[in-house]
C-alpha cells in the first residue's frame, strides 16, 4: 500500500465533477463547510512535539490545504481543512537541532490511520472479544463519573488504579494531581525496556534521579556498556547529532569509540573496536578498568567521590578487579583491559556510557555504579566531554501546584499479584493511558488474568491494543498533531528543556484529548476534583508564562508557542532540586542470576528494543513495517539471531524455522545467523507478535516476551528482562516467514539447496 492511498488525502472535486458530468446520480458526495479559513496551495510551517519516544525532539510540520474523508452526525463526506503532510526535525530546538529519526517520521500515520478510533466506544459483547459500540461522549463521561462517584460514595477512592509509561512533563503532573486530589494512589508506571535501575544509580552517585546527557562532541574517547545510544536508548537523536559531531565535527580531531555487548547493536557496528562480555560482567569490568587506572596511578582514588565511596573495596584499590581476576569473569582477556584502561585514562576527555542489557540483570544497579565510579575517577562528570544532567524544570512549581499525599502506587508485577492473592479486594475501577502491558509484561505476571478481575477498565488509546481489547469503554484521545503537545525532556541537552506546540489542525475525528476529559471528569464529579484550570492549554500558559523572559516586555508564553518551546537556565525555584548524598553502605559486586538451569537451556536469551517498533508500541505503523532492520535488513517480520558456529553445530540455517523454549513459554520463529552475536547468546527483537494492534501489526510475528522470566532487579524492582535462559532446535525449513530485504533470503536458501 503506497503512502498516498494510507493517508487518505484526496483531492475528489475533479472526481466530483466528473461523474455529475457523466450522469450518474447514485452516492452523492457530500461536501461540508470547513470551520477555517484555508488558503488553497499555500504551505505554512508549524512547531510540533514528537510523542513516539520519550526523547522530546521538536518537529516542523508542513500544513496544507486538502480533502479529508470525515463522518459528521452519521452522514459520510469530505471537508477541506488544514492537514499536516510532512514532518521534519525543529531546526533550532535544543534536542534534536533539525534531525529527525525513521520513527519520527512515521509519527504521521498516527493521525491518518486506517484503524484509529475515531469516537468513544462501549464494550458490547463478553470482555476481551473486541465488539464495541459506539457512544455519545456525554453517554461516556457519565459512565466514567458514576463510577468514581460510586467509590467516592463508599469511601473507597483507592479501589481507583491508572496504568500509565513513564512520564515526566505536564500531562504525567495533571494525572498526579487529579488521582491525588481523588484519594487515589498514583500512577502504576510500567515499561519493559524501562531506565528505573539508572536512574537510581545515579541518584546514588551524583543526587540526580535521571538518565544522563553525554557532551559528546567534546569527548575523545566514548567506551560504552550495552548502549544503543544511536539507535534505540535514551535520546537517540540527539545523541547521533553528538557522535557524528566527535568523528567529524573537529578538524584534526577524530574521537574514538570502544562498545561492550554480548550481542552487536546498531551503536557497536559503529565502533572503532567492538568487545564482547559475558552477560552481566560489564560492572566487573568497568571496575577492572578503575583498578588498572588507579594501580597505575593516572588518577587517584579519591578523586571519584561520592560515586567512588559507593563501591565497596574502592579506597584500598579494588584489589579484587584486577586485571587476570576480571578476565576470568568476564571473558575479556588481562591484556586488553589493561590497554583499555590506559586509553580511557590517557585520552581525555573521556566518557563511560551503560545503558540496556547490562542493567537488566539482577545485578544492574551494582553495573549502573561501577560506571558512574569510572566516570567520576578520569574527572568526566559535569565537564566538557562528559556526562551531564539536563536541568530539570519542576512543572508543580510552574504551576504553583499543590502538594498532594498520593498513597505510593505498587509496581506493576505486584499490583496483578495482589488483585489475584486469596481474598484480596482488587480495584474497582483502572484507568489505561498509553500503556500495553498485557503485551509487555511477563507471562509470569498474570497481568491479563488480573486485569479480567477488575470490574470497570476505561482506557484512553486511539487504538485497540492487546490491552485496550479488554475495557469497557474506549475513550480516544487526539493525536499530537491534533491538540496540544508539549515534553519536559530528561536529556538530550545541557540547558533545561520544556517543548510546548498548539494544535497544527483541527481533529478528524469525535476524539478529545486526554489530559482535558481528566479535567472535565473532575468537574463533573459529585465531589469534584478541585483542578484550577478548565483546559489543559491553561496549565501549560501557567507553567510557561513562569518561566524566565527572553526581554523584559517578551511574552514568553507567546513566545514558547512560535518557537515550539522555552530552553535556557532555570530559576533556583522552578528546578528540580538534586538529592542529597545516600546513607547507604557500599555495594558489593554480585554474581547475576538467571533463570534456567544452564543443563537444559544453555544459552543466554537477550530480547531487546526493535530499532523500529521499540517496544512494540510502533508495530502498528507501516512505514515501519516496511523499513529494513538496520542489521539484518528484515521487514515485516521477527527472528532469533544466533553465532554462525551455534547454529552450524545445530544445523541451522539461515531462515529455517527454530523453536526457542524457556522454562515460562515457546516461541517458533525465523533463525537469523549474526556474527555479531557471543557463541552462547540467542537474541530476538521486541515489537512483533501481537493478538491485537490494527491490521498491520495483528498476528504477525512472534513476541519473545512471552519467553522472559519474572526475575527483578531487587533494589528499584524493575523487570531483569536479560536474565532468562533458554534452549533452542530446528523444527523446519525456510517457510516464507523471514522477509528480507533485497531478497537476501531467497539468495541464502538457494545457495544451502
Amino acid at each position: 500500500m503506497d503512502r498516498r492511498s494510507f493517508i487518505k488525502l484526496t483531492a475528489v472535486t475533479g472526481t466530483s465533477a466528473a461523474l455529475s458530468g457523466c450522469g450518474n446520480p447514485a452516492a452523492p458526495l457530500v461536501r461540508f463547510v470547513p470551520a477555517e479559513d484555508i488558503m488553497p496551495g499555500v504551505a505554512a510551517w508549524k512547531p510540533g512535539v514528537c510523542p513516539l519516544c520519550a526523547a522530546g525532539c521538536g518537529l516542523t510540520v508542513r500544513v496544507m490545504d486538502a480533502d479529508a474523508d470525515v463522518v459528521r452526525n452519521g452522514q459520510a463526506g469530505v471537508v477541506r481543512i488544514l492537514a499536516a503532510k510532512k514532518l521534519e526535525g525543529g531546526p533550532m530546538h535544543p534536542i534534536n537541532q533539525g534531525g529527525l529519526c525513521a520513527r519520527g517520521q512515521a509519527a504521521i500515520q498516527v493521525t491518518y490511520h486506517p484503524d484509529r478510533i475515531t469516537q468513544p466506544l462501549k464494550r458490547a459483547g463478553n470482555r476481551g472479544d473486541g465488539r464495541y459500540e459506539a457512544i455519545s461522549w456525554d453517554d461516556a463521561l457519565k459512565e466514567v463519573v458514576s463510577r468514581l462517584d460510586a467509590l467516592e460514595g463508599a469511601g473507597n477512592q483507592k479501589a481507583l488504579a491508572f496504568v500509565a509509561r513513564h512520564g515526566s512533563g505536564h500531562r504525567a503532573a495533571l494525572v498526579a494531581q487529579f488521582l491525588g486530589r481523588y484519594g487515589a494512589p498514583g500512577p502504576i508506571t510500567y515499561e519493559l525496556f524501562g531506565d528505573e535501575v539508572l536512574r537510581r544509580a545515579n541518584a546514588l552517585s551524583f543526587g540526580r534521579e535521571q538518565l544522563p546527557t553525554f557532551d559528546l562532541p567534546n569527548a575523545r574517547f566514548v567506551l560504552g556498556f550495552g548502549a544503543d545510544f544511536l539507535g534505540t536508548w535514551n535520546s537517540p537523536v540527539s545523541q547521533g547529532y553528538g557522535y557524528g559531531a566527535m568523528r567529524q565535527g573537529r578538524p584534526g580531531i577524530r574521537g574514538a569509540f570502544v562498545q561492550v555487548e554480548a550481542r552487536m547493536t546498531q551503536t557497536g557496528a559503529n565502533a572503532d573496536e567492538w568487545v564482547p562480555a559475558r552477560p552481566g560482567t560489564e560492572g566487573v569490568l568497568a571496575l577492572g578498568l578503575a583498578n588498572v587506572i588507579v594501580a597505575a596511578k593516572l588518577r587517584p582514588a579519591d578523586a571519584a567521590g561520592r560515586a567512588g565511596s559507593l563501591i565497596d573495596g574502592w579506597g584500598t584499590g579494588l584489589s579484587a578487579y584486577t586485571p587476570a581476576e576480571v578476565e576470568k569473569v568476564t571473558g575479556v582477556a588481562a591484556s586488553r583491559i589493561e590497554r583499555l584502561a590506559r586509553q580511557f585514562a590517557d585520552t581525555r576527555p573521556a566518557v563511560a556510557i551503560i545503558g540496556g542489557p547490562p542493567l537488566a540483570h539482577t545485578n544492574g544497579l551494582f553495573s549502573a555504579l561501577a560506571v558512574n565510579a569510572l566516570n567520576a575517577l578520569v574527572g568526566s562528570v559535569e565537564q566538557p566531554g562528559g556526562v551531564f544532567f539536563t536541568p530539570q524544570l519542576n512543572v508543580a512549581a510552574a504551576a504553583k501546584l499543590q502538594n498532594v499525599a498520593a498513597p505510593p502506587p505498587p509496581a506493576l508485577d505486584r499490583f496483578a499479584a495482589g488483585i489475584l492473592s486469596a481474598g484480596a479486594a482488587p480495584p474497582q475501577v483502572l484507568l489505561i493511558d498509553g500503556a500495553n502491558p498485557v503485551y509487555t509484561a511477563p507471562p509470569a505476571w498474570r497481568v491479563r488474568e488480573a486485569f479480567e478481575k477488575i470490574p470497570f477498565i476505561a482506557s484512553f488509546g486511539s487504538f485497540l491494543d492487546d490491552t485496550s481489547k479488554l475495557a469497557d469503554l474506549i475513550l480516544p484521545d487526539h493525536t499530537f498533531l491534533e491538540s496540544w503537545a508539549e515534553a519536559v525532556p530528561e536529556s538530550g541537552a545541557t540547558i533545561a528543556v520544556a517543548s510546548v506546540a498548539p494544535p497544527v489542525m483541527s481533529p478528524l475525528h469525535q476524539t478529545r484529548a486526554t489530559a482535558d476529559v481528566l479535567l472535565d471528569v473532575g468537574r463533573r464529579l459529585r465531589r469534584p476534583v478541585a483542578l484550577p484550570w478548565q483546559t489543559f492549554d491553561e496549565m501549560l500558559a501557567a507553567t510557561f508564562g513562569a518561566l524566565p523572559k527572553a526581554t523584559p516586555d517578551a511574552d514568553t508564553w507567546s513566545d514558547a508557542q512560535e518557537k515550539g518551546g522555552w530552553w535556557g537556565t532555570l530559576p533556583a525555584g522552578l528546578a528540580a532540586a538534586a538529592s542529597p548524598a545516600p546513607a547507604t553502605r557500599p555495594v558489593t559486586s554480585a554474581e547475576p542470576q538467571f533463570d534456567g538451569d544452564p543443563q537444559q537451556f544453555p544459552f543466554h536469551f537477550l530480547p531487546y528494543p526493535s530499532s523500529a517498533f521499540l517496544d512494540g508500541s510502533l508495530a502498528h505503523l507501516p512505514w515501519l513495517q516496511e523499513m529494513p532492520d538496520p542489521l539484518t535488513s528484515a521487514m515485516w517480520s521477527s527472528w532469533v539471531e544466533v553465532n554462525p558456529t551455534t547454529a552450524a553445530r545445530l544445523g541451522i540455517g539461515q531462515g529455517d524455522v527454530v523453536e526457542v523454549a524457556s522454562a515460562h513459554g515457546t516461541v517458533r520463529t525465523a533463525a537469523m545467523i549474526s556474527p555479531g552475536i557471543a557463541p552462547d547468546v540467542l537474541a530476538m527483537p521486541v515489537g512483533q507478535g501481537h493478538q491485537t494492534f490494527t491490521r498491520y501489526a495483528s498476528g504477525r510475528g512472534e513476541s519473545p516476551v512471552p519467553l522472559l522470566a519474572p526475575l527483578t532487579e531487587p533494589t528499584t524492582g524493575a523487570l531483569a528482562w536479560a536474565a532468562t535462559r533458554v534452549r533452542m532446535s530446528r523444527v523446519g525449513d525456510p517457510d516464507g516467514r523471514l522477509i528480507l530485504f533485497a531478497g537476501g533470503m531467497r539468495e541464502e536458501t538457494e545457495t544451502r539447496r
